[in-house]
């Protein structure tokens, strides 16, 4: 059981999503405006987020980026909205939110979701990854390669995080998605490559040394 947040401003997916995570055991709080959402994140505290992204007041990006600054990233967020563009996904996952869920969705696929989330939030993980002069520190979430420090976003983060957990292997795009985006299908979306070039400008532009390769017609692999 978790406890959740759900802010959403139609009231009748709010009512779906709260009637069925209270069927799976969670403690769901509901507000309908991002507004109220942030004033009741500033006083209590939550295993999990549920963030509508066009609701009036503060939007769900500008919640999630607040929320991000203020209280980091221990508890996963998970963004909805009707734009399923790969830049209105960018921009989601750019604002710090771990997941997405495009309208309409089964309450199945939100579940499933949760379930992942939360069980890798509860994850411990290494204190440190190192690809050659690239050293990825864990606990505070921050990469560094020679003197130069890297600010990673969520997803970044996550991407970089699966490389090094996989140095030297092929990973193709469904196993990025599956594993990092926790999408079990092909949606079509050019989403992994473009966060692939996100991170090759961050850790490789201005090396000689390039970490993540291209495998032509497969992936991507991480290798020294």
């Amino acid at each position: 059981m978790a406890k959740i947040i759900l802010v959403e401003d139609e009231i009748n997916i709010a009512s779906f999503i709260e009637r069925g995570l209270r069927e799976f055991g969670h403690e769901v709080s509901v507000v309908y405006d991002g507004n109220a959402g942030w004033e009741l994140l500033q006083n209590e505290s939550f295993d999990l987020l549920i963030l509508d992204i066009i609701m009036p007041g503060m939007n769900g990006l500008e919640l999630c980026r607040m929320y991000r600054q203020r209280f980091g990233y221990h508890s996963p967020v998970v963004m909805l909205t009707a734009l399923g563009t790969t830049d209105d996904i960018v921009k989601g996952l750019d604002a710090g939110a771990d997941d997405y869920l495009v309208k309409p969705f089964s309450f199945q696929e939100l579940e499933a979701r949760i379930k992942a989330l939360l069980r890798r939030s509860k994850e411990v993980p290494v204190q440190q990854l190192v690809c050659g002069d690239l050293i990825l520190d864990c606990t505070l979430r921050r990469a560094r390669r020679g003197n130069m420090d890297i600010d990673l976003t969520v997803k970044e983060y996550r991407l970089l995080e699966y490389f090094l957990l996989h140095q030297r292997a092929v990973l193709s795009r469904l196993t990025l998605l599956r594993d990092v985006w926790d999408k079990n299908f092909d949606t079509n979306t050019n989403v992994v490559d473009v966060y692939v070039n996100y991170l090759r400008a961050k850790i490789d532009k201005g090396f000689e040394d390039k970490l993540i390769h291209t495998v032509v017609g497969v992936g991507y692999m991480m290798t020294d």
